[in-house]
């Protein structure tokens, strides 16, 4: 069943003024940057009598993962440079593109009802049942997951399947050339194939009306009136002729990204560093069709906790849901904002850093002149108009409230939040709120599981012995500087070298784990009383005891 064209929201309107428009011309954040080449591309082809397309691909074989969204995120963030540096005269469209025609190849390891799909393999997705039992075919869950996130972040985008695109004559036009030029297109692609491979191949993989797959067989004929191929089926060894249009055949995937660029005047795509060999077939395949092959850039991979690839099929590293659990869209928006060409862990344990990083950039930027503020991650997050929000608490700090108190209470937190901060409420501080309780659901998930304290040595004993005494001579009032240099001094006169062994002692036999916060902050948060009893549990040994009888 083909799937109809969907679009999320239209793209909010802009104010541009003359200071920004001189910063942005100049300014070296990445999607400026980006930008320009687009730019650049409107003086070097005729100018388009349409909108600029930039355009995301999506391959559903699998449930989507975090790095399709940072696709659109980072192509979403380009578009809106450009709109800003041709002062949005020229219309544009984001187009995401779902390859739902593709034949499943394999199986994914993380799916229900694995053999009723692998009695679907090599059909198109979206001919393979849902093994979720929620859509028409598996193509369409996919799809289904991706659009569900896309919409609840707000991008403006046009959702396009393959399937549809194929089905209703959309690409015939274009599939016709790809007819036409045949054999220039082999002869791109033929070098880059082994012996057995190259004897085979072919642009065009029909899909048997007999058994619904789709195909990988020599082409023994072709008819350019006729607009078909002749093909021996691989079943019966009878000779089949297929139309190359109406969604009879589909393209090897170089060939079908070139004839997509084609077929919808495609001005921009990025793509993923392994894919640099590919963007180039592809691009000389563009132009023996008759158009310029897109700008764009490659970016870096995304790889799990153990260094690795993280894939749809294999369901490694996070998935949008799961990010969500523990942290706002915005965050990571951030990560996807951050060095898109250096490779980069995605994994739970970056969650926090990206939390408390969102916050400090939100926080500095009213405060920035007008070329910071364009190199703020938090402008491009927002499309120029981030909200005002200056948080008195750290996501970091929240989590090691979490776990000195050993409380997943939210009233309890909000209890150490407002000695801090004693007009703070969960109604005049929303996000602040929000951070709690993803906080505390971090907390239950990673750090509470986690936790290893460990007894004080002979030389940690005396200066948490110490550290007690001044605390205890400490105002109420103290401020967390003033509590971080006595913790210093203790640091010092005890003989910790490096200095940091003393901190990373107090957070292992404090709290269990081998980095946190800040100490001074920590302490006037929690309250020196609070930590004055930490401390004695710690030197009794009550904590170690604890983590022992726990195991």
């Amino acid at each position: 069943m083909p799937e109809t064209t969907s679009a999320g929201r239209d793209a909010a309107p802009i104010e541009i003024n003359s200071e920004l428009l001189a910063h942005a011309h100049v300014s070296k954040a990445w999607p400026f940057e980006e930008a320009r080449k687009v730019l650049s591309r409107l003086k070097r082809i005729p100018q388009p009598t349409g909108s600029i397309i930039f355009e995301t691909g999506y391959g559903p074989s699998g449930l989507p993962h975090i790095g399709t969204f940072g696709e659109v995120a980072r192509t979403t963030m380009v578009r809106h440079a450009f709109r800003v540096l041709t002062e949005d005269k020229i219309p544009t469209r984001l187009i995401c593109f779902s390859d739902d025609m593709d034949g499943l190849r394999k199986v994914p390891d993380n799916i229900p009802n694995k053999e009723m799909v692998a009695a679907h393999l090599e059909k198109p997705l979206t001919q393979v049942p849902d093994p979720f039992n929620e859509y028409p075919s598996f193509g369409q869950h996919n799809n289904a997951r991706l659009r569900n996130f896309l919409d609840t972040f707000g991008f403006s985008y046009e959702f396009l399947s393959a399937t549809q695109c194929y089905t209703s004559g959309r690409f015939d036009a274009t599939l016709l050339r790809v007819l036409e030029h045949y054999e220039e297109i082999r002869d791109v692609i033929l070098p880059t194939l082994g012996p057995e491979r190259r004897a085979t191949y072919s642009p065009f993989l029909p899909i048997s009306p007999a058994t619904g797959k789709v195909l990988q067989v020599p082409i023994i004929d072709r008819d350019l009136a006729a607009g078909s191929i002749l093909y021996k089926d691989p079943d019966t060894g009878k000779l089949t002729q297929v139309s190359v249009t109406g969604g009879h055949c589909k393209l090897q995937w170089k060939a079908d990204w070139a004839m997509r660029w084609a077929a919808l005047g495609v001005d921009y795509e990025m793509a993923g560093k392994d894919l640099i060999d590919s963007v180039r077939l592809s691009g000389r395949i563009c132009r023996i069709l008759g158009r310029q092959q897109p700008e764009g850039f490659n970016y870096e991979l995304f790889l799990d906790e153990n260094g690795e690839k993280i894939s749809k099929s294999r369901g490694n590293g996070l998935t949008i849901e799961e990010w969500l659990s523990y942290a706002s869209p915005e965050s990571l928006a951030l990560y996807m904002y951050q060095s898109p060409k250096k490779a980069k862990r995605l994994y739970f344990d970056v969650i926090p850093r990206a939390v408390d990083e969102y916050a400090g950039h939100l926080a500095a930027f009213p405060k920035e002149d007008q070329a910071a503020k364009l190199t703020n991650p938090v402008w491009h997050i927002h499309e120029g108009s981030p909200p005002e929000a200056d948080l008195p608490i750290s996501f970091a700090l929240l989590l090691n409230l979490a776990s000195a108190s050993n409380s997943e209470d939210r009233s309890v937190l909000w209890g150490f939040i407002q000695r801090y901060a004693p007009k703070a409420t969960p109604e005049t501080e929303p996000l602040l709120d929000e951070l709690v309780g993803y906080a505390i659901r971090y907390f239950h998930d990673f750090v509470k599981p986690s936790k290893q304290y460990r007894a004080p040595t002979d030389q940690e004993r005396a200066a948490l012995a110490d550290l007690d005494k001044r605390l205890v001579a400490l105002p109420d009032d103290v401020l967390a500087e003033e509590i971080q240099n006595e913790v210093y001094a203790v640091g010092k006169e005890h003989g910790f070298e490096p200095l940091r062994d003393w901190f990373q002692a107090l957070y292992q036999v404090l709290l269990g784990q081998s980095q946190g916060p800040r100490f001074g902050s920590f302490v006037q948060l929690y309250g020196i009383d609070n930590t004055r009893s930490l401390m004695a549990r710690a030197l009794s040994g009550e904590l170690a005891a604890a983590q022992v009888a726990n195991n």
